[in-house]
């Protein structure tokens, strides 16, 4: 099943992202067979990120909530996220 995660940041994620960038980046390489896509949200190129979104593999919402709450940029005082189910329209992998 995918679900897709949309994260909304507060100011102070600017410090944590700073912070934990490194140990983010080697969490999704960790998880990549599940958090098959994810990137930051800016509003405009070049600004600073204010979200991010994530498209998960996942079997359970159990499974996809561990996966966000698990990941180093997961601080509740400065993100929060919106989960939910996704439908692909097209069959097969997405090339990007």
């Amino acid at each position: 099943m995918r679900w897709v995660a949309i994260f909304t940041d507060g100011p102070e994620m600017l410090a944590v992202r700073r912070e934990r960038e490194p140990a983010h980046l080697a969490y999704l390489q960790q998880h990549h067979e599940r958090i098959r896509i994810g990137g930051g949200l800016r509003e405009q190129p070049g600004g600073p990120f204010v979200g991010g979104l994530w498209v998960i593999d996942a079997d359970t919402r159990d499974q996809a909530v561990a996966l966000i709450e698990n990941d180093p940029y997961y601080v509740p005082a400065c993100r929060s996220y919106r989960l939910l189910v996704w439908g692909k329209a097209l069959p097969g992998d997405v090339i990007l």
